[in-house]
């Protein structure tokens, strides 16, 4: 039946603008190349026509450049037109991909909001004071707690006049500690004597005698 009636064609696929600018680009690519080629082609008729002489062969060789300058004038302006086709589908891409991430944007942020709104009826204020509340009570708790174990236990109760009194008779045992009385009693104590000691004394007839009782001889 296919070989009859042929087969129907598929829907040919909409115009890409990307691929649009890449044919467009393509195309301004092949015409740049050509416009280098008559370039070298007319740096050749310009070396040629300094060698030579006026005459018919020159005026040949120039009108063969100015044919090559013509298409080459032809083909820059065939460039210009594709370069502002190109930029301008380039812009006409920009905006409509600018209005695609808009949407995106605009989407997300109404299924952000839904989840804020679903997130947020979970939410109860009551029940989140009640829970302050609970807490806070819980810490004043733990603070008696705690002032509960750093209570001291059997600890007399001291009257402060007998410690007033003590503190009064401390003072008088530092000053006694302080008393330098004890200083001037050893330096009233009897002066070292000066000097050799000497051995020698007296017998009974009044002669000087040493310490073996033999009379001394004295000095001369």
């Amino acid at each position: 039946m296919n070989r009859i009636f042929g087969r129907s064609k598929g829907k040919d696929a909409p115009p890409n603008l990307s691929d649009c600018i890449g044919n467009v680009d393509a195309r301004a690519e092949s015409i740049d190349k050509k416009t280098a080629r008559l370039d070298a082609e007319l740096l050749k008729y310009k070396d040629q026509m300094k060698k030579m002489r006026d005459g018919p062969s020159k005026n040949m060789v120039k009108q063969k450049a100015l044919r090559v300058l013509k298409q080459k004038r032809m083909y820059e302006g065939q460039r210009d037109q594709l370069a502002q086709q190109s930029f301008n589908m380039e812009q006409a891409n920009y905006t409509i991909q600018s209005l695609k991430d808009t949407k995106t944007t605009v989407e997300a942020m109404k299924i952000g909001a839904k989840e804020m709104k679903r997130a947020y009826k979970d939410v109860k204020l009551d029940q989140i004071e009640d829970l302050q509340d609970q807490l806070e009570d819980m810490m004043e708790d733990a603070g008696e707690v705690q002032e509960s174990l750093s209570r001291s236990y059997g600890t007399p109760e001291i009257d402060e006049d007998d410690l007033e009194a003590e503190l009064d008779a401390l003072g008088d045992e530092l000053l006694l500690d302080d008393d330098n009385t004890y200083l001037d009693e050893a330096s009233a104590s009897p002066a070292i004597p000066e000097g050799m000691p000497s051995d020698s004394k007296t017998n009974k007839d009044g002669v000087l005698v040493d310490e073996f009782g033999l009379p001394q001889i004295p000095a001369t």
